[in-house]
């Protein structure tokens, strides 16, 4: 079976009239340092005739900024890739993988005061944690994991650490923040990823499907490791199926689209398919 998979992905908005559109800043591609090769990249705007660049932002994602001189009544936003889905683990880098993945921004060093709830449970968790600082981590995701259930939370913008340890549930942006909070408030270096999850599942006939979505992990920086991710909705460490897109110290620096545009009514579609090319 082919490890190379072809993936699809489409945003599509509409709105109630003609609007003036800012500058879109789309972060849809993957990073340089992703580990999973991406074999090939193509990204297509629609209404024809806007002006496209690409650059780099702040953070060092890859971004394409979006601009329109007309009014537009649609923004279609579409992705295709092809990525080699070889398995590999992610503990183990090569000598030349480790340094491309440094990175000492302070903003993801800035430890953040934490209230009663979270205090609370990272501080029942750290005197049972390994001192091996990838074991602890691997640890603390797999408790949150546990303690968090995974909601589709369609509403904009991260829930709080407190908030998700209240409720005890969050979307996978909502966890990925709370892992990103707490190792910061352990010391560490941490950061918020937006990419894709590309993931293989079976069928009641044990036929292959292929589940494609836009998701949200945290990458600690770890000695000897690099950026290792940690994916809080499985408790797994992110591994061939997780393509990085964009990364941030806040969540809201690596959104998939930003950008401003008149006041209107507007509604948006998104699709993903994700096929294996057989040889």
């Amino acid at each position: 079976m082919s490890s190379q998979i072809t993936l699809v992905h489409r945003t599509c908005y509409r709105y109630d009239r003609p609007v003036t559109m800012g500058p879109q800043t789309v972060r849809l591609r993957p990073m340089t340092d992703c580990r999973t090769p991406v074999l090939s990249y193509t990204l297509k705007v629609e209404p024809a005739g806007g002006i496209l660049g690409w650059g780099q932002d702040n953070n060092g994602n890859e971004t394409a900024s979006i601009h329109f001189k007309e009014k537009v009544t649609h923004f279609n936003v579409e992705v295709s890739l092809v990525a080699d889905m070889t398995a590999y683990d992610p503990l183990r880098l090569t000598s030349e993988e480790v340094p491309a993945q440094q990175g000492d921004d302070p903003a993801c060093r800035h430890q953040p005061e934490l209230g009663e709830e979270a205090t609370g449970f990272i501080n029942g968790l750290l005197a049972g944690l390994p001192d091996d600082p990838a074991q602890k981590f691997i640890r603390l995701n797999e408790a949150i994991a546990r303690r968090v259930r995974y909601e589709r939370r369609m509403e904009p913008g991260v829930l709080s650490a407190e908030d998700v340890l209240a409720r005890n549930c969050g979307s996978c942006r909502d966890s990925a923040w709370l892992m990103v909070l707490l190792a910061r408030h352990m010391g560490y270096t941490a950061r918020f990823v937006s990419g894709y999850l590309v993931q293989s599942l079976y069928g009641p006939g044990e036929e292959e499907v292929l589940n494609g979505d836009l998701h949200a992990w945290a990458q600690i920086l770890i000695p000897g490791h690099g950026w290792l991710g940690f994916d809080t909705t499985s408790g797994r460490l992110a591994g061939e199926g997780h393509i990085p897109l964009a990364v941030a110290a806040e969540p809201e620096g690596a959104a998939p689209i930003s950008g401003l545009l008149d006041r209107c009514e507007s509604c948006f579609d998104v699709s993903m398919q994700v096929q294996r090319l057989f040889s």
